[in-house]
């Protein structure tokens, strides 16, 4: 899954038309494609907020397209139910309620520790730890800047390193689809607390992945997931308003 940040209508269409395919189609799929990434990586990183309705129009005019290939890139999202279609057409973000957030949290703390292990075996010892260093070299950078967008960006690149080292084509698709589900609500939570309090375990994680640590290196994962979840919780607790949207 690729992270780029923006939601406008960036990066490439993709490689040419196979042999007998007719262009046209091509390009349809192309954009479509791009679009549907585009989406997915405003979801994750919270440029899609909860409690602000959305049109297909609105959205097609933002990424610089037509209206069809944004609205099936919707009806994908709103099968993962990552967004919900009112039937006036309004799309939202679907409402946090104390049972969504629990099953969300427990198919967190089920999958992605349990990937970052699987994935153990495939990282170099030497070269891995130095990556992932990097990539939490960003997430402090932005932890210590108050940026919240590049906080939730490099984060992400950060556990997705992981997880995408296990090679699993049934963890990450879960994983992505739930990630797509909390996305908006963390960055709600962060815009509000800021990122000067905000911990994490990814120490720990790049140490267990040096050391060779499968069970250290489940439990740094569990532990993070467990922090940052915690926020939502509590704003969930305090009964935010903008935590509210469709049924």
């Amino acid at each position: 899954m690729k992270t780029g940040a923006k939601t406008g209508a960036t990066g490439a269409v993709g490689a040419g038309p196979d042999a007998g395919e007719r262009p046209e189609a091509h390009a349809r799929t192309g954009v479509r494609d791009r679009v549907t990434e585009a989406l997915r990586a405003a979801l994750i990183i919270g440029r899609i907020q909860p409690g602000r309705p959305m049109t297909l129009r609105g959205l097609a005019d933002e990424l610089g397209t037509s209206p069809m290939p944004v609205r099936e890139a919707i009806r994908g999202l709103a099968a993962e139910r990552a967004l919900d279609i009112s039937d006036n057409g309004r799309i939202q973000v679907p409402r946090m309620t104390e049972q969504r957030f629990a099953e969300i949290l427990k198919a967190r703390a089920l999958l992605e520790p349990a990937a970052a292990m699987l994935a153990l075996p495939n990282l170099d010892r030497k070269d891995a730890p130095r990556r992932l260093r990097a990539l939490d070299d960003q997430v402090d950078a932005s932890l210590r800047d108050g940026n919240v967008e590049a906080y939730m960006r490099h984060n992400h690149a950060f556990h997705f390193a992981l997880y995408e080292a296990s090679r699993s084509d049934v963890f990450l698709p879960l994983i992505e689809s739930v990630w797509l589900r909390f996305g908006p609500f963390m960055r709600i939570v962060y815009g509000r607390v800021g990122t000067a309090g905000l911990v994490d375990h990814h120490k720990a994680a790049v140490a267990a992945v040096a050391a060779g640590d499968a069970e250290a290196l489940g439990e740094a994962i569990r532990l993070d997931i467990a922090e940052g979840m915690a926020l939502i919780r509590e704003a969930l607790v305090a009964g935010a308003a903008d935590f509210a949207g469709p049924r």
